[in-house]
Order: structure tokens, then C-alpha cells, then sequence
């Protein structure tokens, strides 16, 4: 059992000072005024005026091909990958990760092999081991399905009923549309992966938008399983109404990187839980042009941050959200915490601090006006913890 002492409790409601954490095996078993919690054999710790967190859920990152493949033709072994990515998610202070991992169809922007479908199938079973074997975070698969990856269809219906997905989303990467609706910036995107003509990339702009789709028919199948097993669906870089309209009718709960403060709003309207990249806060902007996640926060069209590529964005839009963007703290930290585990129907047991819940708890303290993470518990187990030196 641990006692946690000294800090300033970030939940749902507000931030609570004066107040003290109990842990017990892998829950939040007390929250009570200071020094009125039992102490007899219980490991005090005082955490000298930081911020006691929720542990951060992230639905949506690529980060772990990433690590598996450092570069283009490198791929390393996948157990190590995760194992290694892990201690970088936990000091980042993501406790749930939902690694997602994408079907294609014919992928322009295909220069990794850890990409191609083996691999995409390897590390999905790496990531399911780890329910039976020790780990530091907990891992879900979130199945990432474009448009076009027919051959793929079977397949990934047999995966979600085995239970190997927790997150489904449906994506379509056409030029014109969505996330690449600006086919200039398509260009220059896709000239970065690959050493092409102009006229090689009409070509394949060409044949990306003929390309044959899956059917509305086979997607409601492949969502209809989902619901089932109560898995959330979700739609990538919505771009208009219509959209919003026809992914509702597929089930979808969720909305990522919606292209337009329109389209969030609409998809809001729908009940759907909007998201967008952490990165974004950080950089000020969408590195493809589109919504900035921060002038969206402040008109309330957004609900969930994501890491998309990089872990610290978490932390750090955090901060940044409600220093530059006057955003109350208490509910900036709703952005990756509690608003993510209802998108993904696990905020009856992490998301929060409550009594009941998971330990899954982050001490905060700032070094020079930098966020830093010091402590992290998951299920209720002290899995990290650094010191700071002079």
C-alpha cells in the first residue's frame, strides 16, 4: 500500500489540495482530508507539492513502428521494439496505449516494411502477448482499416473476434479528400517519403482515386461485429457533414482529426467524441495544413488529444493549453485522460481519480517551468520513478 501526501490531486472536479491518496493493491482505495488516512504499514510518499495525475490514455499512435523500425529498411525484433517503447510510453505518462497499426490497400506513402502486412500482423500478436506476460503498461490493438484493403476484410473480421482489436477505425488517404483535400500539399508530403517525378505522382494520384473501395455493406459487417464485442469505432480526417452523417450510420463514436471546426461541430452534434493530435498544440498547428487542435480546444470542438507521433505531446499540450491558451488545468488534463477512456468504454475503471478506480497515477512536478513526470503507478504497482539532480 502506498500513501500519497503533500499534492495537489487532479480530478474530474477540480484540483484538491489538502487532501491524501490511498492505494491499495491495484486501486484508489481512499481520498481523504490530510493525515486522517491509517498509515500503520503503509509506504508514505510526499510528493512535495506536485501534481498527483491520472495515468494518460492514448487512443490513438504510431509510435511503436517507430521503434520497430528506426529506418526505412531497418526493422528490428519486434518483443524488443515494444519492451523498449513501453519505457518510454510509461515516462511519458501513458499507462493505456492503443498502438495503431493501419490495413492498407495500395499505401503511396509505403516506405517501410513495417508496414507491409506480415509485419503489421507480428506486432499485433506481440502486442496481445502482453496481457499474459509482465509489462509495464497496458496495451490494446487499435485496427486502423483504409478503404481500400479489400483482400484484408476476412482477416480482420476473424481479428476482432478473437479479440484481438480494441479500437476500430475506418480511413480513406484518397487525394482531394480528408487529410490530403489539398493535393499541393499531398505532393510535398508525398516527395518527402519518396524520390518521385511530378508526373509519377499523377500518376499515382491518379490510381490512389481509382482505386476499388470496400462496400458500405462490408464496412456496417465489419462494424456490426465491433459493436458486438463493444469495441468503439471511429472515423479518420472527416471532412464534411455528409461524412459525419455516414460514418453515425456505421456506428462510429468517435471522430479523428475532423479537417474543419464545421466538421467537429457536427460530429459533436452527432454525440461523437472528437479527437486531435497533442503535437498539434505543440507545433501550433496541423503539420498537413489543417485544424489547429488548440484554437479548436478553445472552441470547444475538440475532446480528446491523441500522441499521434510523439509520447511528450501529452504532457507537455497539457501545460501549453493552459498557459498560452488560458484552458483551466483541471480540464486540459480531460483531454488525455478521462475524455479518451470514455471514447474507448474504459472509463468506468481508468480515466480518473476516484475511489474504486485503477491506480493508474502520475506525480508532476515542474523543473523550470517544465512539466515533469517523477512517479508513475500503474494498477496500483510504483513501475517508475526518477530523481532529478543538481
Amino acid at each position: 500500500m502506498y500513501l500519497l501526501t503533500n499534492g495537489r490531486i487532479v480530478t474530474e472536479e477540480g484540483i484538491l489540495q489538502e487532501y491524501d491518496l490511498l492505494i491499495e493493491d491495484d486501486v484508489i482505495r481512499k481520498i481523504a482530508e490530510r493525515g486522517s488516512v491509517r498509515t500503520i504499514g503503509v509506504e508514505k510518499i510526499d510528493v512535495k507539492g506536485s501534481y498527483i495525475a491520472p495515468g494518460f490514455v492514448d487512443v490513438h499512435s504510431d509510435y511503436i513502428e517507430n521503434m520497430a523500425s528506426p529506418r526505412p529498411t531497418s526493422i528490428m525484433d519486434f518483443n524488443i521494439s515494444l519492451r523498449e517503447a513501453e519505457k518510454v510510453l510509461l515516462n511519458n505518462g501513458i499507462t493505456t496505449m492503443f498502438h495503431s497499426l493501419s490495413f492498407y490497400g495500395l499505401d503511396l506513402f509505403e516506405n517501410k516494411p513495417v508496414r507491409k502486412r506480415e509485419n503489421v500482423i507480428k506486432l499485433m500478436d506481440v502486442i496481445n502477448k502482453t496481457h499474459n506476460e509482465k509489462h509495464l503498461i497496458r496495451h490494446r490493438f487499435h485496427a486502423r482499416v483504409e478503404i481500400d484493403s479489400i483482400d484484408e476484410v476476412e482477416n480482420i473480421k476473424n481479428y476482432i473476434k478473437e479479440g484481438n482489436v480494441h479500437l476500430l477505425s475506418f480511413m480513406d488517404h484518397t487525394p482531394g479528400q480528408g487529410q490530403y483535400s489539398d493535393i499541393d500539399t499531398y505532393r510535398k508530403i508525398l516527395k518527402g517519403y519518396k524520390n518521385v517525378s511530378d508526373s509519377e505522382i499523377d500518376d499515382m494520384v491518379e490510381a490512389r482515386r481509382n482505386k476499388t473501395t470496400i462496400t458500405v455493406d462490408v464496412m456496417k459487417e465489419m462494424a456490426e461485429l465491433a459493436k458486438e464485442r463493444n469495441i468503439a469505432i471511429a472515423s479518420h480526417d472527416d471532412d464534411s457533414v455528409e461524412k459525419i452523417e455516414f460514418v453515425e450510420e456505421l456506428g462510429a463514436t468517435i471522430s479523428e482529426f475532423p479537417i474543419t471546426m464545421d466538421v467537429a461541430s457536427a460530429a459533436q452534434e452527432k454525440g461523437m467524441l472528437t479527437i486531435a493530435g497533442a503535437p498539434n498544440v505543440l507545433l501550433g498547428k496541423s503539420h498537413a495544413g489543417n485544424l489547429s487542435a488548440a484554437e479548436a480546444i478553445k472552441e470547444k470542438c475538440i475532446d480528446i488529444l491523441c500522441s499521434d507521433y510523439y509520447p511528450a505531446a501529452m504532457l507537455h499540450s497539457i501545460f501549453k493549453l493552459n498557459e498560452n491558451y488560458d484552458i483551466d488545468l483541471c480540464e486540459a488534463f480531460k483531454y488525455v485522460t478521462i475524455n479518451p477512456a470514455k471514447a474507448v468504454k474504459m472509463d468506468n475503471v481508468i480515466g480518473s481519480i476516484k475511489e474504486g478506480k485503477k491506480a493508474d497515477l502520475l506525480i508532476i512536478e515542474k523543473l523550470d517551468k517544465v512539466p515533469v513526470i517523477t512517479s508513475v503507478f500503474v494498477d496500483g504497482k510504483l513501475m517508475s520513478r526518477i530523481n532529478y539532480r543538481v
